[in-house]
């Protein structure tokens, strides 16, 4: 792909060259976790691509598939000493690698780790007080390993050393933690908190400036450089970031670095401006009692039966059901436009709903949620904080939700009966999506299918925001009421045809179920005759819960908590059984197919341990998809989404061997996306699905709506 980052395609064209020069064996791992190398950074991750990349390249690179190459891609956690050793062994045990010779190995390696950076650190020193001695400046070129390479580099280290200044990596600076935390962001990969303690380095020495090191398409760095910005910007000292990429043209590098330069000179001996952090402001017991909590849109089927289940539990909530044109023209102007396009819709969502006028500051608060894994989502909550106080709103708490309790606030606490009318909701709203696409585009009274839509989510709304549906009785129960859900989509007049060809829509999570953020593409696929099939929101929540004994067995982590997630998996399928039997037992629609049979099917394809973003999910969507009859695939994603780029992108490939007749388009959204440009894309797959579905037509007449 054209927009992935820059490194990703070096490596990719490593391995060609490797595979060219004769090489039979490629040992290229999955690396999750890195050691961790400061205690109080929030985890230890690696990016997604530096994570996952191995997999797309042994999906997409003929030459690692022949039968005379062995390509060596396993998952493994360098953060877990007592595991890797014996996780290495089961590596390469075919080279006769024992447990007791892969941990005699690793100590020697450590060892010398421990050295090479002691020097490096002493290194740093040396040069220090060499530049000290001279009277120059020292520049901390700071950026990621690779960035070290001349091919990626360019040469900035020479220009820089051209214009009188010296030359030092960030782990030539760095004699241990100097960062005043909590940071604004979860820290939470490993070479980024090493750039936010140089950060600290050089905001303490007035000697020492920073250029940060920004390739294209590198998401993450959305976060990361607005970090080192505040961290320098606290001491009033200067920031400086130079993208680069393939392109090699260092004129506006040098410009840069000039006018750093001059900057400098001019800041000598004059007093400096600092810049205070934007706080985080919990949500306390106090706002509880009379904020109105404003939410931003996601998936509006699901989201309007959540709100009430909030609401229930005595919270304040309102959903904000649309975005516009000025919503996205908001976030672009407060969020890095590096960002991804969910974070720019949903962040200038809420901060616009203020600017406008639509909610009073001081009496609200706003909520989104913390994935908490390696994806930049997990700081959408620290982005959203910085957005409100650049737009002037920094009194406006924000409440962050997450599974793993990543913040807490006092004003919010997750109780059992929340989980319990939240997991319904989740079911039902998953229910509702099935029956109303499957129905709409054969209803025999145009608009029936939506109206009696609009029925049930009402009475769903009622039945979840009061225990009791006043329309259908006080002593319906949640299976009473999804079995009629069920009967009523069931008995809707349709038209006796043939089955139109059926398209999947699949991708990041909010781009895949917000109408405004896809631009209607399931009201595109109904317009061109096509019926639309969407997998449902449930199943993303319960991926990482089914993964428990992956985990420990490949990374070693979690021991205890992968029992609580079988539990949790079995609570889960509770709630999923007696949706599942309405469903079967009706004429029209068919289950889901179930977590552990989607799991399965993904393990042909991808490893269970991509857990980045959408995970292993998407592309188990996918094979379902195609295996059940939808093999005309939308797969809709933010531009520059890294885990996306994995197994969204990364595996059309590998899913086209196996399954010939799939139909995939990969759709980017963004901002500046061309709306033409994605139609023409979705509507060339679909006039190819027609084109198949004709050479299909006898069969298809038997299967009458």
């Amino acid at each position: 792909s054209e927009n992935i980052c820059y490194p990703a395609k070096l490596a990719h064209g490593h391995i060609e060259a490797l595979l060219a020069d004769g090489v039979k064996t490629i040992f290229y791992p999955c690396v999750s976790f890195e050691r961790k190398e400061f205690e109080a950074a929030d985890n230890n991750f690696n990016c997604p691509i530096v994570a996952l990349y191995p997999q797309v390249a042994g999906a997409n690179i003929a030459g690692l598939r022949s039968s005379e190459v062995r390509y060596l891609k396993p998952f493994l956690n360098l953060d877990n000493r007592e595991r890797l050793p014996a996780r290495l062994a089961e590596v390469f045990a075919d080279w006769g690698v024992t447990p007791a010779e892969a941990k005699a190995a690793l100590a020697a390696a450590w060892a010398e780790d421990a050295r090479f950076k002691e020097d490096v650190r002493a290194e740093g020193e040396r040069a220090r007080a060499w530049l000290a001695e001279r009277g120059m400046r020292g520049i901390v070129l700071a950026g990621r390993p690779y960035h070290l390479d001349p091919e990626i580099n360019h040469g900035i280290p020479e220009v820089i050393r051209g214009l009188g200044m010296g030359v030092l990596t960030e782990d030539s600076v760095i004699a241990g933690p100097g960062v005043q935390r909590p940071l604004r962001v979860r820290d939470q990969w490993v070479y980024h908190t090493r750039l936010y303690e140089a950060a600290a380095v050089v905001a303490a020495d007035p000697e020492l400036s920073l250029v940060q090191l920004n390739s294209f398409g590198c998401g993450v760095d959305a976060i990361t450089t607005d970090q080192v910005q505040e961290i320098l910007e606290q001491a009033g000292d200067a920031y400086t970031v130079l993208k680069i990429d393939e392109v090699s043209n260092l004129g506006a590098a040098r410009i840069r670095l000039r006018s750093l330069q001059a900057a400098n000179a001019e800041r000598e001996g004059a007093a400096v401006e600092t810049r205070p952090a934007p706080a985080a402001r919990p949500f306390t017991k106090a706002h509880r009692e009379r904020h109105t909590i404003f939410a931003p849109q996601m998936s509006p089927i699901h989201f309007r039966l959540i709100a009430p289940v909030l609401r229930r539990h005595g919270y304040n909530v309102k959903v904000l059901e649309r975005t516009t044109n000025a919503d996205v023209e908001c976030g672009l102007k407060f969020v890095n436009n590096d960002a991804c396009y969910p974070a720019v819709m949903v962040i200038g969502q809420l901060i616009n709903n203020f600017i406008s006028g639509g909610a009073d500051p001081d009496e609200s608060t706003v909520v989104i949620t913390q994935t908490g894994g390696m994806c930049r989502a997990s700081n959408y909550a620290a982005q959203l904080r910085k957005g409100l106080s650049d737009a002037g709103f920094p009194q406006v708490p924000v409440l962050a939700l997450s599974a793993q309790g990543l913040e807490t606030h006092p004003g919010f606490k997750i109780t059992a009966g929340m989980v319990h009318t939240g997991i319904q909701a989740l079911v039902i709203g998953d229910l509702l999506q099935t029956v109303l696409l499957r129905v709409r585009p054969y209803e025999l009274d145009p608009g029936s299918a939506t109206k009696l839509y609009y029925r049930w989510d009402a009475i769903c709304q009622e039945w979840l925001g009061a225990g009791h549906s006043p329309t259908l009785g006080k002593n319906l129960g949640y299976r009473q009421l999804l079995r009629r859900l069920v009967r009523e989509f069931d008995e809707l007049p349709l038209l006796n045809v043939p089955r139109r060809p059926r398209v999947g829509v699949v991708g990041e999570i909010l781009v895949k179920f917000h109408p405004d953020a896809n631009n209607h593409v399931v009201e595109v696929i109904e317009e061109e005759g096509c019926e639309a099939v969407v997998p449902g929101m449930l199943d993303f929540f319960t991926q990482s819960m089914y993964t428990g004994d992956w985990r420990w067995e490949n990374l070693g982590i979690g021991k205890r908590s992968r029992h609580a997630k079988k539990a949790g998996i079995w609570l889960f399928d509770q709630y999923l059984k007696p949706a599942n039997a309405a469903l079967a037992a009706s004429k029209r629609f068919q289950p889901p197919t179930e977590l552990h049979v989607l799991a399965e099917k993904a393990s042909q394809v991808v490893s269970l341990g991509t857990a980045a973003g959408e995970g292993w999910l998407l592309t188990a969507e996918m094979i379902d998809l195609i295996e059940s009859g939808a093999p005309n695939i939308v797969c809709a994603q933010p531009f520059a989404c890294l885990p996306n780029h994995v197994v969204g992108r990364g595996m059309f490939a590998a899913l086209r061997r196996r399954y010939p007749q799939a139909n995939i388009v990969s759709v980017d959204y963004d901002p500046g996306a061309s709306e033409v440009n994605q139609l023409n894309r979705i509507k060339l797959m679909i006039s190819n699905a027609f084109t198949a579905d004709t050479a299909n037509l006898d069969e298809r007449r038997h299967a009458r709506i």
